[in-house]
Parts: C-alpha cells; structure tokens; sequence
C-alpha cells in the first residue's frame, strides 16, 4: 500500500458508462471524508486507480522555474541567430 493507505471510510461503487468513457459515482461523504473537492489526479497502479487531490494547477512552477534558471538550465540551446535587421538596422 502507498503511504497514503490509512483507510478511515469505505465504500462499494460500480463503473459506469458516460458518453464514450467510464466512471465511478464517488459519493459524497467520501470524497468530504478525504478532503477531495474540485481537480483530481488519476494514477494507475497495480490493481487500482488512485485519485488525489491537486493544488492549483500552477502550484510550485515558479520555484521550478528558478531552479532550472539556477542550473542553467534556461540558456539558449542553440545561440542567437542574427537577421538582417538584427546586424544593420537595430539600435539601442
């Protein structure tokens, strides 16, 4: 089991036909149970589907962004390239 695993409720569901996919009805006292409201992240592991909730959908991208400034990881793959306009007409 994950290291999420402490099991506080349980309950039975069916999968579900909607449109041209599948679901599973989650109830309500469930989902409040695990403190899961609005975007979900859906896992497949052996033998199950996790669903977790998610921050907000940019959560952590800024320091992600300043690590990879920090290891150089934002550099020019490859270099400038000039134009025309960059060499004869461009002025400070």
């Amino acid at each position: 089991m994950g290291a999420h695993s402490e099991t506080v409720l349980a309950m039975k569901s069916a999968i579900v036909k909607i449109g041209n996919s599948q679901g599973v009805r989650i109830p309500k006292r469930l989902l409040e149970e695990a403190g899961i409201s609005g975007p979900v992240e859906l896992r497949a592991e052996v033998g199950r589907i996790v669903v977790e909730r998610t921050d907000h959908p940019r959560a952590g991208r800024e320091e992600a962004a300043w690590r990879v400034a920090e290891d150089r990881g934002d550099a020019l793959i490859l270099g400038d390239f000039p134009n025309e306009f960059d060499k004869d007409e461009w002025t400070w």
